[in-house]
């Protein structure tokens, strides 16, 4: 007998329905849980369920599987067949290591799990650890970022449904690579949202998406049970070694336990069991140390979160740019303040949001908490035309940015192609087939670039196939002497933040950085990383007598006792 449930705490009538079978009479119980027992309806049965006298069947909240897409029915799945070959993986922690945020669809010409495992070896040659999937779970249409994601349980069958995630991860571990998978708890995407069907799933508040998710209402005990049952199944069931919450900031929660607290205990209990690490990354835009302060010392005790003022204060110096929330960065000075506090915005002032944001983050906070990048898929594809930073920046300038990046004390992240410095874009792009939404997301974002001053015929069509074409990385680009150099120079400075302590040391206190005439000299230790930034050379002091230089970002750099001196656009890394 195989056993079937649902929760659906407001229906007069549940009945589950099994194409080509009579429907079965569920029975309710007083905690809103549906249930029926049916033989011969084991693993890869298909299924859904006819809520009260609709006769609409519609899939399971919980669906592991959904091989016919969002609107289609669930089918029964497995986790004890698949057979593992990673039983010797001890997993893989998040201090000390490099993170590599790729997207299935576009990582590969196929777009699929198994073509990105051809891949890996290019990632171990990298010297990255842990690989950062965009969303994996079903969406409406083919291809989509992710974030319109509405089945929380199920991998997207076009990427390879269940079987191809776990292969992938099997094959990253045999590699050596960790994965993070990229979850979306904070709204349901919209098409084929079925869960707000079956009960109070959203909350009468709204934010960026839509309705938020019930945390703190009536029945939102079970919501986020079902947050959590998600959380622990890809950690438990997969074996991903960690998740990247996204847009913790939008989970509206009034309870005294926060669902983020909930969810960090949650997995705790899990990693001792399993005797592996296990990390809760939070993308968040509050600037709030308690996220990452652990619950002895009265935070909520996630491991990690994304922090936008490293991108930021990067960016703008590198860039020039200065528009919208870059207007508060761009200096020296700013720089320096988040390579020492880790955050900018630490209960300062923010001109882009006309009120004081953020609060100091504790020097004892190791700033491995903090997820640093030059380049992610947000600060890409959130501009109008999606155009990477190496589009605007001189070779030069990018071998610097990753230089300050790399050796900087937080946990640094790349964005895939970065490390080549791929000439393609990561554009918005989804695939909805309904004509009324695709016309709505299409003028939505033409509008919202338009408002920002890009003309509207700038901004890529998001339902046009070669807005999704143009996003692939374009891999015979590696054969191209300018790119295969820059992936060189990456694989260098990797190796040597790996080899040298000093350049992975989380310290914050630990760090001092001094600037003068656009250059900064960063101390990590014994070892210097000093950057010109100029359009010409100078010379720049050193605190001491400089040994030798171990890396530097291009030729004519020299040292003399206590001096360097570097062309424009250069970094170099001196021991002392």
């Amino acid at each position: 007998m195989t056993e079937f449930t649902v929760w659906a705490p407001d229906a007069e009538r549940v009945r589950l329905h099994l194409p080509g079978d009579a429907d079965h009479e569920m029975r309710a119980a007083p905690d809103g849980w549906w249930r029926v027992e049916v033989p011969d309806a084991g693993p890869g049965t298909d299924y859904a369920f006819l809520l009260d006298d609709d006769d609409t069947p519609l899939p399971d909240p919980r669906s592991p599987w959904q091989p016919q897409g969002v609107h289609g029915p669930s089918r029964r799945y497995d986790h004890s067949t698949f057979d593992w070959a990673d039983s010797s993986w001890t997993g893989r922690q998040l201090p000390g290591s490099i993170l590599y945020e790729l997207h299935i669809g576009t990582f590969t010409p196929e777009g699929t799990f198994d073509a990105a495992i051809d891949r890996l070896d290019h990632l171990v040659s990298l010297g990255v650890d842990l690989i950062e999937l965009l969303p994996v779970n079903a969406f409406n249409g083919e291809h989509n970022w992710g974030y319109d994601g509405v089945c929380w349980y199920a991998p997207h069958q076009p990427y390879g449904g269940p079987d191809g995630l776990k292969r992938f991860v099997d094959a990253a571990h045999a590699k050596g690579l960790g994965v993070i998978l990229d979850v979306v708890y904070n709204h349901f995407g919209p098409s084929g949202a079925y869960a707000p069907r079956f009960g109070p799933y959203l909350a009468e508040q709204s934010n960026t998406w839509g309705r938020s998710v019930n945390l703190d209402g009536p029945h939102s005990d079970e919501v986020r049970r079902y947050i959590i049952d998600s959380v622990l199944m890809w950690l438990r069931d997969y074996h991903v070694d960690g998740l990247r919450l996204d847009a913790v900031h939008a989970l509206p929660d009034s309870r005294a336990v926060p669902i983020l607290e909930e969810l960090a205990l949650a997995v705790e209990s899990l990693s001792t069991h399993l005797g592996r690490p296990l990390s809760l990354i939070a993308e968040s835009d509050l600037n709030d140390p308690r996220l990452i302060t652990p619950r002895e010392a009265g935070g909520f005790g996630l491991h990690a979160q994304w922090n936008d003022d490293a991108h930021h204060a990067l960016h703008t110096l590198l860039t020039g740019e200065r528009q919208g929330y870059y207007s508060d960065f761009g200096s020296l000075e700013t720089l320096s303040d988040v390579l020492t506090g880790g955050f900018f915005h630490a209960g300062t002032w923010s001109s882009f949001r006309n009120r004081h944001h953020g609060r100091p983050l504790d020097s004892r906070v190791p700033g491995h908490r903090l997820v640093a990048y030059l380049q992610n898929h947000d600060q890409i594809g959130n501009r109008a035309t999606g155009d990477r930073i190496s589009a605007s920046l001189s070779p030069s300038l990018l071998r610097v940015g990753a230089t300050l990046l790399l050796t900087a004390p937080f946990t640094p992240m790349l964005f895939m192609g970065e490390e080549w410095a791929a000439s393609t874009p990561w554009q918005f792009f989804t695939s909805h087939p309904e004509p009324e939404l695709a016309s709505a997301v299409r003028t939505g974002r033409r509008r919202e670039f338009a408002a920002h001053g890009w003309p509207e015929g700038d901004v890529p069509d998001p339902q046009d196939p070669q807005t999704f074409v143009r996003s692939r990385l374009d891999w015979a680009e590696l054969d191209k002497p300018e790119h295969a150099s820059m992936l060189a120079f990456y694989q260098r400075l990797i190796a040597l933040r790996r080899s040298l302590p000093d350049l992975s040391d989380p310290r914050l206190h630990a760090v001092s950085v001094q600037h003068g005439d656009q250059f900064l000299l960063m101390r990590r230790g014994d070892t210097l990383v000093v950057a010109n930034l100029a359009g010409r050379g100078q010379g720049v002091s050193l605190p001491g007598v400089a040994r030798r230089v171990l890396l530097a970002t291009g030729e004519g750099v020299t040292v003399m006792r206590d001096r360097i001196e570097l062309p424009a656009e250069t970094a170099a890394i001196v021991a002392l």
